[in-house]
């Protein structure tokens, strides 16, 4: 196999491990949540906790990638994801499942920041579109094996078996990272060069990019999210809003290869981008007017993974070898900016209105907006690229 494929592995395999935590702790709430007597309100809260140290710890973490060396810096997320999970297996309330959420969510944030430089390193102006689309995908399938596994571990051995599971996983993705992965050239590059992060161009070029990957998060959020709610003022039960919203989720992943895909074989970036934005804006927009949930839920799956590939194979066009590292941590800062802003944006909105309308033409804009905003970055790349 060669070194860039092997390294695909590998680096897929642990941000698999980061999905599987991610979820853990929800597919072990059944139990766990009576047990420990804690509200539903403090169980989205440690769910949440896991993307919050993202806002403080992307730029930073890009930088200790530069200074220490990519495959160091994901060692140490690994581990950190090990800690947090180990810690929340011990936990008697609140407090404990809380630092131990915060723990392990540092270490994914350094996985989600350091691991999409290496993908750019080895694949950057070969297969990076398909191999981003493979490595993107791996989160949600880790989120979907925790969901057919831990829900019936805690069952049957308990809430803290669950926990201990992810905790392993990234265990295991630690010694296949160190046993296993090689590092690139680029690894650490641009350590000793100092000085200014990013020239002011190419970090508008990259907040561009960023602002994009935050919107489509903040969007998929909305729109998995707020699924109950809408789905059930159009006439569904709750078993059947899940069930649908459960199939998106799962096209949408399918809709993610399928882009990356086309978008590698025949290119097409601009046209994957138009589909993608344009059509889930009008599968939103569907669902505000009162059209049939099915068809709006499925057409989402089907077109809104579309652009992602390309999406994630925006930075590569902006930095050099010797800004990826922080290059990467200003694209994920926009990542949890989105994630963490838009959906209670959203919620405030649907408070306001009395109903879903409003969040659903909100998750319209934000799904269209992302067009213009890649028209914007291939400018501004074209104009960089243009003699002087």
């Amino acid at each position: 196999m060669e070194q860039r494929w092997q390294a695909l592995a590998v680096l897929t395999a642990a941000r698999t491990s980061m999905g599987f935590q991610f979820q853990s702790l929800a597919a072990a709430s059944p139990v766990l949540v009576p047990e420990l007597g804690l509200g539903y309100a403090d169980l989205g809260t440690l769910i949440g906790l896991y993307f919050l140290p993202g806002i403080v710890v992307s730029l930073p973490g890009g930088a200790l990638g530069r200074r220490f060396g990519d495959r160091n810096i994901v060692a140490l997320g690994l581990v950190l994801m090990a800690l947090g999970g180990l810690l929340s297996c011990l936990a008697e309330g609140f407090g404990l499942l809380a630092t131990g959420r915060l723990i392990a969510g540092i270490g994914a944030v350094l996985l989600n920041v350091l691991m999409a430089k290496m993908i750019t390193d080895w694949f950057a102006g070969r297969e990076i579109v398909l191999a981003m689309g493979i490595f993107v995908n791996s989160f949600p399938i880790g989120i979907g094996l925790a969901v057919m596994l831990l829900g019936g571990v805690a069952a049957q051995l308990g809430w803290p078996a669950a926990l201990y599971a992810s905790a392993g996983f990234a265990l295991a993705a630690l010694v296949l990272l160190l046993l296993v992965y090689r590092r690139h050239p680029n690894d650490g590059a641009g350590a000793a060069a100092g000085g200014p992060a990013l020239p002011r161009q190419v970090a508008l070029l990259v907040s561009l990019a960023g602002a994009i990957w935050g919107i489509f998060n903040g969007a998929l959020s909305i729109l998995i999210g707020f699924a109950p709610t809408f789905l059930g003022a159009a006439g569904l039960s709750p078993a059947q809003a899940g069930a649908l919203a459960g199939i998106a989720t799962w096209l949408c992943a399918a809709s993610i290869q399928t882009g990356a895909i086309i978008a590698q074989r025949w290119g097409h970036h601009g046209t994957l981008m138009a589909a993608g934005a344009l059509g889930w804006a009008a599968c939103f927009a569907g669902l505000a007017l009162g059209g049939p949930p099915w068809v709006a839920m499925i057409g989402a799956g089907l077109v809104s993974g579309l652009p992602v590939g390309v999406i994630l194979a925006l930075p590569s066009l902006a930095l050099r070898p010797e800004q990826r590292a922080i290059g990467m941590g200003l694209f994920y800062l926009w990542l949890y900016i989105g994630h963490s802003l838009l959906p209670p944006l959203a919620g405030w909105l649907q408070d306001h209105a009395g109903g879903p309308v409003a969040a659903l033409w909100f998750g319209a804009l934000l799904s269209a907006t992302m067009l213009p905003l890649y028209l914007l970055f291939r400018l501004g790349v074209a104009r960089r690229a243009a003699p002087a």
